[in-house]
């Protein structure tokens, strides 16, 4: 549901983007801190891979379906689900773009239009991604489980052994 919620929300807001802002011109919305500024992304992050937009609208594909079926069959955490409702709503908002925006079915470019100082231009999917994996990096250093009902690891299950077993 979040993760939906997510894509519908950055299709909006590029959408609207592109109606209200020119293109390659920043606009101030705080100051200095948060400028606007359109601009269309065919590679991957910070623009890399520009020249290879087919293999990475393909392994966005791939990495979101294995992320949905790790979530369904694994994941019963409600802070594990925000994680990855955050990341693969971030997913699908870019992979919209990079399958029905110009030039075209895999080649498409994402619409970016945020930008902080000295940090590339960005889009609400990419908060969601960003955010759900640092999100993702904190529960796992802290060690919350993706589900709390299960153990942690089988040898959690075995009773301690008894002297007798250790030959005393």
């Amino acid at each position: 549901m979040l993760g939906a919620a997510l894509a519908v929300a950055d299709q909006a807001t590029k959408n609207w983007a592109e109606s209200a802002l020119p293109l390659g011109r920043s606009q101030p919305l705080l100051g200095e801190i948060l400028q606007l500024h359109l601009l269309y992304n065919s590679g991957a992050a910070w623009g890399m891979g520009a020249g290879a937009t087919p293999v990475v609208t393909c392994l966005q594909l791939l990495i979101c379906v294995g992320v949905l079926v790790f979530a369904v069959r694994a994941v019963r955490s409600p802070w594990w689900a925000l994680s990855l409702g955050l990341i693969i709503g971030g997913a699908l908002g870019n992979i919209h773009d990079r399958l029905l925006r110009p030039p075209g079915p895999f080649r498409g470019e994402v619409v970016d239009f945020l930008q902080l100082p000295n940090w590339p231009v960005f889009n609400v999917a990419d908060m969601g991604v960003v955010g759900g994996a640092i999100l993702l990096v904190l529960l796992s250093v802290i060690g919350v489980p993706s589900d709390p009902s299960r153990p942690a690891d089988a040898a959690d299950r075995r009773p301690a052994p008894t002297d007798q077993e250790h030959g005393a």
